[in-house]
C-alpha cells in the first residue's frame, strides 16, 4: 500500500512525525509531502497567485511552499509515478471538530485526496490549549494504526472521507471509538487588538472558551468522553432537503 502524507502545520510538525510512525507500521512505501510552514486555518484553499517551490528534503520526503491541498496535488500530479493508495492528513495539534472542520487545512488535505478520488483520513490530537500543556501525540500513535487498517477494509462511496479525533488522555484511558456526526459550537474566535512600537494597531484573531451542541453521538460529545470520534464527511454540500423548498419559493416568486 502507497500512503501519501500530509498536514497543516509543516513539514517539522511533532505530528506530522508520529503521522509517518503511524504509517510506516502500515506500509514500507511511504510518502511526505507536507508544507513548509505552518498552514493552519488556511482550509481548502489553493495557492494561484505565488509560485510552488518545492523542496527534497530526503528519500520520499518534500517540503512544498504551499498550501496542505497545493501539497496533495503536487504530489498526485507531479511527486508520485502514480497514484498512492491512501492519504492520511495530520496529526493535527488540536480537534478538528464540529465546525471547525471548515477552517481546517488537516481537513482540506483529506478533501483533496478525495477529490482525487484517493482513500483518505485525517488525524487531530485534542489537548489543553492552556500555555505549556503537551500534547499527547502518543494517544493517536498507539491506536490509529490498528483503526486504520480496520477502516481500510470499509468500501467508502465517493466523494466521502474520514475524520478522525484522538481524545486529551492516555492511550490507556482511551473509552473506546465513537462514529459521529459534527457537533456544533459557537463561534469561538475574538479579535484582540494590540500596538506595535509605533503605536499602530495591529489585531490577533484568539480563541476562548467554547459553548455548544455536546449531544451523544457527535464529534465533540465522544471527545469528552474520552472517546475516539470517527466522522464520516462528504464533499457533495448539497442540502438536499431544502431543494423542494428553494424550487417552491423561485415558483411562488415567479407567479407573482
Amino acid at each position: 500500500m502507497r500512503i501519501l502524507l500530509t498536514n497543516d502545520d509543516g513539514i517539522h510538525a511533532p505530528g506530522l512525525a508520529s503521522l509517518e510512525r503511524i504509517a510506516r507500521s502500515l506500509s514500507d512505501d511511504v510518502w511526505v509531502v507536507a508544507p513548509e510552514t505552518d498552514q493552519s486555518g488556511l482550509a481548502h484553499s489553493l495557492t494561484l497567485s505565488e509560485p510552488l517551490r518545492l523542496r527534497e528534503l530526503g528519500d520520499q520526503r518534500f517540503a512544498l511552499r504551499g498550501t496542505p491541498t497545493d501539497c496533495v496535488i503536487m504530489a498526485i500530479r507531479k511527486v508520485l509515478d502514480r497514484k498512492p493508495d491512501l492519504v492520511l492528513s495530520g496529526v493535527n495539534a488540536g480537534g478538528n471538530i464540529a465546525d471547525d472542520v471548515t477552517y481546517s487545512g488537516t481537513v482540506a488535505g483529506a478533501i483533496e485526496g478525495t477529490v482525487h478520488g484517493v482513500r483518505s483520513i485525517a488525524l487531530s490530537q485534542a489537548y489543553s490549549y492552556a500555555a505549556g500543556t503537551p500534547i499527547p501525540f502518543h494517544t493517536a500513535e498507539a491506536l490509529a494504526p490498528d483503526l486504520i487498517r480496520k477502516l481500510c477494509q470499509l468500501d467508502l462511496p465517493p466523494g466521502t472521507f474520514l475524520n478522525l479525533n484522538f481524545p486529551n488522555c492516555e492511550p490507556a484511558e482511551v473509552q473506546g471509538v465513537d462514529v459521529t456526526a459534527q457537533g456544533k459550537l459557537d463561534f469561538g474566535l475574538s479579535v484582540e487588538e494590540r500596538h506595535d512600537g509605533r503605536g499602530l494597531p495591529y489585531f490577533w484573531l484568539k480563541f476562548g472558551d467554547r459553548k455548544g451542541n455536546f449531544r451523544a453521538g457527535t464529534d465533540i460529545h465522544a471527545l469528552r468522553s474520552n472517546k475516539i470520534s470517527v466522522t464520516p464527511l462528504k464533499l457533495d454540500m448539497t442540502d438536499y432537503a431544502v431543494q423542494d423548498l428553494v424550487a417552491a419559493a423561485i415558483a411562488g416568486g415567479d407567479d407573482a
